[in-house]
């Protein structure tokens, strides 16, 4: 059975037709288990993080946020690249992950109240939303489904980078970040196309089990759905925030 494509950059053609099993194999059951441990190591380290900020302000934090972005930034290059050391950089991952959104959630909430639980909630709504409706078969990525996301996910990458090279030289790209009408808008349906991603990473998971890829490859498939829910969780947040300035 040919791959089909991802927008997940854990997600390659090969990912796991380079990963031959020779002992017991991936999983669907194994995946869904890591990735609730991996959610949890996030969960704990995002509190961490959030203490820090509330009890020793900014400057304490600061340090364990940037640590995190930047060490999960450099931990998922590994993950991805060297996929059979998933066993340990993933749970590594989620840690580092943890620290960076702890101390960004705990900025936010000072702003908005109630705005990172309400984040969460959301976040882990859509998350089993997609997961029954793609294990119930109501939802399932079709090639012109994959296609889709894929593109619009690829324009959303370049928008976004784009903002960040023209903020360089004190210029943004106005809807992104406004709270109106379009900005809002624009972060629904970046919210929705992040949700989106997570029919992608489920058939990329049922495909690797079904090809019989070797179990380390459940720690890597948890890997990239962690990869998609702290996109979605930020940009819920950004969502959030835009909608409490109105």
């Amino acid at each position: 059975m040919a791959f089909y494509q991802t927008s997940n950059p854990a997600f390659r053609k090969d990912t796991f037709t380079r990963s031959n099993a020779t002992g017991a194999t991936m999983t669907l059951n194994g995946t869904v288990h890591k990735t609730g441990i991996l959610l949890l190591l996030t969960m704990a380290s995002a509190a961490w993080t959030w203490r820090i900020l509330t009890t020793q302000g900014a400057e304490a934090a600061t340090p364990w946020m940037w640590g995190g972005l930047i060490g999960g930034f450099i931990i998922s290059l590994v993950t991805i690249f060297v996929n059979r050391a998933a066993p340990i950089t993933a749970p590594i991952y989620a840690v580092l992950e943890g620290f960076a959104l702890g101390g960004i959630s705990n900025a936010l909430n000072q702003q908005y109240h109630g705005i990172a639980i309400q984040a969460t909630v959301i976040t882990f709504g859509a998350l089993l939303t997609m997961l029954a409706l793609y294990a119930s078969g109501a939802v399932r990525a079709t090639p012109g489904f994959v296609k889709f996301v894929v593109v619009a996910t690829g324009t959303v990458c370049l928008v976004y980078v784009i903002d960040m090279i023209l903020h360089l030289f004190g210029i943004g790209v106005p809807f992104i970040n406004d709270s109106g009408a379009m900005g809002i808008g624009f972060s629904i349906f970046v919210v929705i196309l992040a949700t989106l991603n997570l029919v992608l990473d489920f058939g990329m998971i049922e495909q690797g089990a079904q090809e019989g890829a070797p179990k380390y490859m459940e720690w890597y498939g948890a890997f990239a759905i962690m990869v998609t829910l702290v996109w979605l969780y930020l940009e819920v947040l950004r969502l959030l925030a835009k909608t409490n300035r109105r």
